[in-house]
C-alpha cells in the first residue's frame, strides 16, 4: 500500500493545475486499487519523508510553481512567494494548520525574483493553461537543464523567473499591437543566458516568431552566445551539420535533439536561423524567402492564432555592429508580411554596453534627438515593429536606468524591472569580501571566518623583483590546481575540470598584452616545474595555502589529497596539458589570430588549459571557462567597467576552494596616487547590493493589487560609495541626478539659501528652529583643533533633540533654487526609519567677544555672528557655517578619526545620535550690522545657519545615489 500511497501524492501535486483538495483524489486512487483511505495525517508523513524522493520532487516542484505565479486567478490577491501565498495553497490543498509549519520547514518559500513593473494594458494572458498548450521548446530546454545536471530547485526557479519576465510582455495574438520594454538585472556570470534563453523558448512557444538576440559588440561574445542556442535550444535538426563538424560536443550528440523533427510535425514550430556559428547577419544571405512567414489563412492576419501557430521562427544573433544591424533594420524592411502583424521578441544582452545612446541632449535641436549609430539602429527595429518587445539584460544596469524616460523609442525599461535572485552555487563579489564583517574582539582572521583570507591575494609590488615574484606566486597557484583538479577528477569527482584557466588583465591596450604575454612565457620557462626547486616551492604553497583553504572550504564531496607526495604525480599532467600545442600562452584582444603564433580560443572544439591574456575582449560578456587562478591590475574609472572585468565571478564547480584573485592593492592612478583594486571592487559590490535593496523596497503589490510603483514612477536609485568611480561613464549620465547623499561622522554646512530679497525667508527659518532652541538648556565646554593642531575650547549651548524634531525644522528652509536639500533629506530619512538615527545633540556656540542680542520677540538674548552673503551670480547663499565646533560635532556623531571634543562631547557621544550646529549671523538689508551693542533686531534681518553630521554608525561609507532626471528638474549643485 506505500508504494501506491507514494504513488498517488506524486501525481495528485500537479503544478499545471490551481491546487485543490487531494486527499479525497489520493485516498479514491488507493480505494480504486483495493486499499483503504488514509488520512490526512499520514499524507502529511509521507510529504515530510526525506527517503521519498518522487514525492518531495513532485510536491516541491508543485508549491514552487504555485508560489511564484503572479497571474493566478485563484491566489485571492496574495503577492507572489509570500506566506500568505503558502498559506493560501495548504488551505486549497486541505491541510490543517497544524501542519504548515513542518511542511513549510520542509519546502521553505523561495524568494523569488524583485519586479517592479507598469500596470499592463491588458488582461493576464500567459496562464497556466496557455503555457500547458503550447510548450515544446521549454519542455526541451528543462530536459536540457535537467541533462546538464541541474537540481529541480535550480530548474524550478529558472521556471518562476523565465515565467515572470514573459508574462510582461504583449500577449502575440492581440489585436492591437504594444510594445513593451523591460530590464532584467543579473549577476556578473551568474547565469543570465540560461535566463534568457529559458525566456526565448517560451516565447517560442506562446508565438513570438521574428527573434533578434543582440550581443555584445565583438564576434567572440556573439559565435559564443549563437553556439550556445543552437546546443541548448534551436536543436540539431534545425541547424546544417557542416557548421559544427569539428566541434566535440555536436560529433559526441551533445547539442538537443528534439523528440520529434519541428520541420516535419505540428507540434511546434521550426527555427530558420539568419545567423549561423561563424556567420554574423549578412544582407540577405539565407535568401529573402527566409523572412517570408507562412499564412494558413489569408483572410486573417499573421498574429492571428489561425496563422500564427503553423508558422516559423526567424531568429537573429547579431553582435552590436552598426554596419551588420544596419544589414538587418534593411531586410525588416522588405518582409512581405505586414509588419504590425508580426510578434518581435528583441533580446539585447549586456545591455549596457553600446546600446544606450550617449549623444548629449544639449546637442539636439529642438523636436529632434541625435543618437549613437547603434541606438539608432535599434530604435529603427522599435519603429518598424510595433508589436516588437525589447528586454535589456545586463548586470550592471546603471547605464539604462539613466535613460530618458521622455524618448518614446529609446530603451529605458518603461514597463518592468526584473532582478534575478542570486543562483544558490554562484560565486560573485560578495564571495571575495567581508563586507565589513565583524568578528569579534581578539578573533584572527583565517581562511575558515574570512573570505579575503581563502581566495585573495595581494599585490604590491615595490620593484620588479617583487612583481617577478608575484606573478611566479600566482602562476604557481595556477599549475596547482589544475593539478588538484586532475586529482580529483582520478577519485570521481563530480565537477567540471574540462577547462582550466588563468587570466592575465594589466591593460586595455593591445600593445602591451605582447609584452605582458613574453614576461609569462619567460616565467614560464623559468620556474622548473619538473626540477626540485619548482616542486619544493609548489610543495610550500601546498602546505601553506591550498591545503588548508580546500580543507575550510571545498565543497561536501569534494576531497583533496591528503599529502603533496599524493598530488605530486598530478603535477607533471598539468604542465603537460597547458605546453600542449603552440604555447601556454593565448592573446585574447582585437587583433587578429594570424597576428600572433598561438592556438584559437575555442572552448567548443576542446579542452582549454591556458593562460589567457587579454583586456577589452575579456572584461564584458564573454565567459571563461575553467577560470580558476586571475592576476588583475588594471584600474578605470567606471564602476559598471569595474564590475564586468570580475571575470573570476561564476560557478565553479568541484573546484571552487581552488580559485584565487591576485589583485592591485596600491596601482598607480592620475596625480601620483595609488588606487586599491580589492576596496573598489568591495565598495561596487556594496552599491551593487544597495541597487538592489533600492528596487526591492518598490516591490510589492498595493492595496487595489496594482504595481505599486512602475520604472517611470520612481527610477530605481544608483549609488557611489567612492569619489573617484562613478557608477558608469560621464556620456550615459546625462539623465542623471543626485538623490541621495550620506556621510556618517562627517559635517556637511547647508548654506545654500536663496537670496535675501525682503527678508521673509530669514524669518521663515527663524521661526523654525524655535522648538530646538527651547531644548538647548544645558551649557558647555567642546574642544577643537586649531590650525597649528592645538586643543582649544569653545563654550555653547547645548540640548538634545529628537530627529523627528529637527527634521521638521530643517525641512521648513528654502534652499537656492539651483541646489535641492532632497539627496540629504533622503540620507536622514532613511537613517530614521532603519533606527540608526535616534536624536541629535545640538550646539549653539557662544562667541567670547559679542555680546548677545535680542532677536524678534524671543526672551533670552542670542549669539549673532558675522557670515558673508555670496553674491555672485553662479553660487548663492554664505561662506561655511562653522568650522572649529566642527570636531566636537563629527566627534559626538561617532566619527573614529575624530578624537578631539572634550569630554563633554565623549559622554554625549552615542551610537544613534547625531550632532548638529546652530548659528544666527547677521544679513540686514544694506550689508553687516556695526560692531556695537545692536539691542534688538530684527529676524528678517538675521540668517539662521546650521551644520549637521549623521550618526557615523548609520553611514560608515559615504554614499552617493544617483537616479534618472525627471523631464524639466533642474540641475543639483552641491557646495
Amino acid at each position: 500500500m506505500i508504494d501506491m500511497l507514494i504513488d498517488a501524492i506524486a501525481r495528485e501535486f500537479n503544478p499545471d493545475h490551481a491546487p485543490a483538495r487531494f486527499l479525497g483524489a489520493v485516498s479514491g486512487r488507493l480505494m480504486d486499487a483495493g486499499f483503504d483511505p488514509v488520512d490526512m495525517a499520514t499524507v502529511v508523513d509521507v510529504m515530510v519523508d526525506e527517503r521519498v524522493t518522487s514525492v518531495r520532487t513532485a510536491v516541491r516542484s508543485a508549491l514552487s510553481r504555485w508560489d511564484a505565479d503572479a497571474a493566478a486567478d485563484w491566489a485571492g490577491g496574495t503577492e507572489p512567494n509570500s506566506t500568505a501565498r503558502r498559506e493560501l495553497i495548504y488551505s486549497a490543498l486541505g491541510i490543517p494548520n497544524d501542519a504548515f509549519a513542518p511542511l513549510t520547514e520542509h519546502y521553505p518559500v523561495a524568494g523569488g525574483p524583485t519586479v517592479i513593473a507598469a500596470q499592463q494594458p491588458w488582461e493576464p494572458w500567459y496562464t497556466a493553461e496557455r503555457r500547458n498548450a503550447h510548450d515544446f521548446y521549454w519542455r526541451a530546454y528543462r530536459g536540457v537543464l535537467r541533462s546538464k545536471g541541474w537540481s529541480e530547485e535550480t530548474v524550478d526557479g529558472l521556471d518562476a523567473a523565465s515565467t515572470e519576465v514573459v508574462r510582461r510582455l504583449a500577449d502575440p495574438t492581440r489585436e492591437e499591437p504594444y510594445q513593451s520594454k523591460g530590464l532584467v538585472v543579473g549577476y556578473v556570470q551568474s547565469g543570465k543566458t540560461a535566463n534568457f534563453t529559458g525566456v526565448l523558448a517560451k516565447a517560442i512557444d506562446a508565438g513570438y516568431r521574428l527573434i533578434i538576440v543582440l550581443t555584445g559588440t565583438i564576434e567572440l561574445l556573439r559565435s559564443q552566445t549563437q553556439r550556445r542556442l543552437d546546443m541548448e535550444l534551436i536543436g540539431m535538426q534545425n541547424i546544417d551539420p557542416i557548421e559544427y563538424e569539428n566541434d566535440e560536443d555536436w560529433l559526441d550528440g551533445k547539442f538537443l535533439q528534439h523528440v520529434v523533427d519541428p520541420n516535419h510535425s505540428n507540434d511546434a514550430p521550426a527555427v530558420r536561423r539568419l545567423t549561423g556559428a561563424i556567420d554574423d547577419y549578412k544582407a540577405l544571405a539565407k535568401g529573402i524567402g527566409t523572412l517570408h512567414y507562412e499564412f494558413a489563412d489569408h483572410a486573417v492576419p499573421l498574429n492571428d492564432p489561425a496563422n500564427l501557430f503553423g508558422s516559423n521562427v526567424r531568429i537573429a544573433v547579431v553582435k552590436k555592429n552598426s554596419t551588420v544591424l544596419k544589414k538587418l533594420v534593411a531586410d525588416v524592411t522588405k518582409i512581405p508580411t505586414p509588419h504590425d502583424q508580426i510578434p518581435t521578441l528583441i533580446i539585447d544582452d549586456e545591455a549596457d554596453q553600446a546600446s544606450v545612446n550617449t549623444e548629449n541632449p544639449k546637442k539636439f535641436a529642438e523636436g529632434r534627438i541625435e543618437r549613437t549609430a547603434i541606438n539608432r539602429q535599434i530604435a529603427n527595429l522599435l519603429d518598424l515593429l510595433p508589436r516588437a518587445q525589447y528586454i535589456g539584460y545586463t548586470a550592471t544596469p546603471f547605464a539604462n536606468v539613466f535613460v530618458d524616460p521622455e524618448d518614446a523609442v529609446n530603451i529605458f525599461p518603461n514597463d518592468f524591472i526584473v532582478s534575478l535572485e542570486r543562483p544558490a552555487a554562484y560565486m560573485g563579489g560578495t564571495d571575495f569580501h567581508d563586507r565589513h564583517a565583524d568578528l569579534g574582539e581578539g578573533v584572527q582572521r583565517t581562511p575558515a571566518n574570512s573570505n579575503e583570507k581563502a581566495f585573495v591575494r595581494d599585490l604590491r609590488p615595490q620593484c620588479d623583483e617583487d612583481r617577478d615574484a608575484e606573478r611566479l606566486r600566482a602562476l604557481d597557484s595556477f599549475v596547482l590546481a589544475g593539478a588538484i583538479k586532475l586529482f580529483r577528477e582520478a577519485e570521481g569527482v563530480q565537477g567540471n575540470f574540462r577547462h582550466h584557466t588563468m587570466l592575465v588583465h594589466e591593460s586595455v591596450k593591445q600593445a602591451e598584452h605582447s609584452a605582458l604575454a613574453e614576461d609569462f612565457m619567460a616565467l614560464w620557462k623559468a620556474a622548473s616545474y619538473s626540477q626540485p626547486a619548482g616542486l619544493e616551492r609548489l610543495e610550500e604553497l601546498w602546505n601553506n595555502d591550498f591545503r588548508v583553504v580546500s580543507a575550510a572550504r571545498a565543497e561536501p564531496g569534494v576531497v583533496s589529497p591528503s599529502t603533496f607526495a599524493q598530488l605530486e604525480p598530478f603535477i607533471g599532467a598539468a604542465c603537460d596539458r597547458i605546453d600542449e600545442g603552440l604555447q601556454p600562452v593565448i592573446i585574447v584582444n582585437g587583433d587578429a589570430d594570424k597576428d600572433y603564433q598561438q592556438e584559437r580560443l575555442n572552448f567548443q572544439e576542446r579542452p582549454v588549459w591556458k593562460i589567457l591574456v587579454g583586456g577589452t575582449k575579456l572584461s564584458r560578456g564573454f565567459t571563461v571557462e575553467g577560470l580558476t587562478t586571475t592576476y588583475y591590475t588594471r584600474r578605470t574609472a567606471q564602476a559598471d567597467t569595474l564590475m564586468q572585468m570580475g571575470r573570476w565571478f561564476g560557478f565553479r564547480p568541484g573546484y571552487r576552494d581552488l580559485v584565487r584573485l591576485f589583485i592591485g592593492r596600491e596601482v598607480p592612478g592620475p596625480g601620483g596616487r595609488l588606487f586599491d583594486l580589492y576596496r573598489a571592487f568591495e565598495a561596487i559590490v556594496d552599491d551593487e547590493e544597495d541597487f538592489r535593496e533600492e528596487l526591492n523596497r518598490f516591490r510589492g503589490l498595493n492595496a487595489d493589487g496594482e504595481p505599486m510603483v512602475t520604472p517611470r514612477d520612481v527610477p530605481p536609485m544608483v549609488f557611489q560609495r567612492l569619489p573617484w568611480l562613478k557608477p558608469t561613464a560621464a556620456n550615459k549620465m546625462y539623465n542623471a541626478e543626485v538623490a541621495y547623499r550620506s556621510v556618517g561622522g562627517q559635517s556637511f554646512s547647508f548654506t545654500m539659501q536663496g537670496p535675501r530679497d525682503d527678508g521673509s525667508n530669514n524669518m521663515k527659518h527663524f521661526a523654525a528652529v524655535q522648538p530646538i532652541l527651547a531644548d538647548l538648556d544645558d551649557s558647555g565646554s567642546f574642544s577643537f583643533l586649531d590650525k597649528d593642531d592645538r586643543s582649544r575650547d569653545v563654550e555653547a549651548r547645548y540640548g538634545i533633540v529628537p530627529a523627528s524634531e529637527v527634521l521638521e525644522a530643517i525641512e521648513q528652509f528654502v534652499w537656492d533654487v539651483n541646489w535641492d536639500f532632497a539627496p540629504h533629506r533622503e540620507a536622514f530619512v532613511r537613517a530614521m526609519e532603519r533606527g540608526v538615527l535616534e536624536d541629535f545633540a545640538v550646539l549653539l556656540p557662544i562667541p567670547k567677544t559679542k555680546s548677545p542680542v535680542l532677536i524678534g520677540d524671543v526672551a533670552d538674548p542670542l549669539p549673532l555672528v558675522n557670515r558673508r552673503r555670496q553674491e555672485a551670480a553662479y553660487r548663492t547663499g554664505f561662506t561655511g557655517t562653522a568650522v572649529r565646533e566642527r570636531d566636537a560635532i563629527e566627534h559626538i556623531a561617532g566619527n573614529p578619526k575624530k578624537q578631539v571634543g572634550g569630554p563633554l562631547a565623549q559622554r554625549l557621544r552615542k551610537p544613534t545620535r547625531g550632532a548638529m550646529i546652530l548659528l544666527f549671523a547677521s544679513d540686514p538689508k544694506d550689508r553687516h550690522f556695526a560692531d556695537v551693542k545692536r539691542g534688538k533686531v530684527s529676524p528678517r534681518d538675521v540668517a539662521t545657519l546650521f551644520s549637521y553630521a549623521l550618526p557615523y554608525a548609520a553611514y560608515p561609507a559615504p554614499k552617493i545615489g544617483f537616479t534618472t532626471r525627471r523631464s524639466g528638474a533642474g540641475a543639483i549643485i552641491d557646495a
